[in-house]
């Protein structure tokens, strides 16, 4: 157990590497994924502020949703969050997966937010 903590902190490290080379100063689209919900923001690491957030455990969305942890939640949470970062000025990002693959949920989510109007 502790061996695979040390990859996926090690992951996480060398993503945020390349994102801080890589993304001109745009804001960061951040993901985190548990067992029953799915959580992003849009975070702007120079101010250090989070410009919009949206999860599947906020009450509008647990009463839609049939669960928090499918693919369905993760494209309704992307564009949910695309509609909050527009509202707050924000069309680019960068897309942060975390050490999560970019599959599943996580691919969900990013479809959902590009089909909300962000582009990465």
């Amino acid at each position: 157990m502790a061996n695979k903590l040390n990859l996926l902190e090690r992951r996480r490290k060398r993503l945020r590497y390349q994102l801080r080379l890589k993304s001109g100063g745009r804001p960061r689209l951040s993901v985190f994924r548990s067992g029953k919900h799915i959580y992003a923001q849009v975070i702007d690491d120079k101010a250090g502020r989070t410009l919009a957030a949206a999860s599947s455990i906020e009450k509008a969305q647990r009463e839609e949703l049939r669960t928090g942890a499918d693919r369905d939640a993760a494209t309704a949470i992307g564009k949910l969050l695309a509609e909050r970062a527009i509202a707050a000025g924000v069309t680019e990002v960068v897309f942060d997966r975390g050490p999560y693959l970019y599959h599943g949920r996580v691919k969900a989510l990013a479809d959902g937010a590009r089909e909300g109007g962000l582009s990465f």
